[in-house]
C-alpha cells in the first residue's frame, strides 16, 4: 500500500503526518501569504508603512517593529525618530544609518555601537562626536558636520 501525504489546505496540516515535501510546500504558502499581507498588526497613526508591527506615526517604513516617528526606514526595531535607516536597533535620531545599536544622532554611519553624534563612520563602539572615525571636540564636531552638510546637501 502507497504511503499518501497529507493535502494541505487553508486549515491547519496535521503535523503529525507531515512529510518533508508538504513540509516544505506548506513553508512556502506560509510566506507567500506574509509577503502579500502589507498590514501593520498593533500599529497606531502609521502611513505608507508596510509589515510594521507595534509601531507609531511612521512614515513609508517597511518591517519595523517597534518603531515610533520614523521615516522610510526598513527592517529596524525599538528606534525613534530615525530618518532612511536600515537594521537599526534601539537608535534615535539616525540619518541615513544602517545597522547601527543602542546609538543616537548617527548621520551617514555603519556597524555602531552605544555612540553619540558621529557623522560618516564605519565600525565604531562607544563613541561621541566622531567624523569619518576621528574624534573632534564637541565645538568642533558641530562646526564640521555644518560645513558636511551643506557640502552634501543634506539639511
Amino acid at each position: 500500500m502507497a504511503k499518501t501525504e497529507p493535502v494541505l489546505t487553508g486549515s491547519a496540516p496535521d503535523l503529525t503526518q507531515l512529510s518533508k515535501r508538504a513540509f516544505l510546500e506548506e513553508l512556502s504558502r506560509l510566506g507567500r501569504a506574509f509577503s502579500s499581507d502589507a498590514g501593520n498588526p498593533g500599529s497606531y497613526a502609521c502611513e505608507q508603512c508596510e509589515r510594521c508591527t507595534a509601531c507609531m506615526f511612521c512614515t513609508a517604513c517597511e518591517s519595523c517593529y517597534r518603531c515610533t516617528h520614523c521615516v522610510s526606514c526598513r527592517d529596524c526595531t525599538e528606534c525613534t525618530h530615525t530618518t532612511s535607516c536600515v537594521s537599526c536597533h534601539a537608535s534615535a535620531y539616525c540619518v541615513q544609518s544602517e545597522l547601527c545599536t543602542g546609538s543616537a544622532y548617527l548621520t551617514h554611519c555603519r556597524n555602531c555601537a552605544d555612540c553619540t553624534y558621529c557623522f560618516g563612520c564605519v565600525g565604531l563602539s562607544k563613541k561621541d562626536f566622531h567624523i569619518l572615525n576621528r574624534p573632534f571636540s564637541r565645538k568642533e564636531y558641530f562646526e564640521i558636520v555644518k560645513r558636511l552638510k551643506v557640502e552634501l546637501g543634506l539639511r
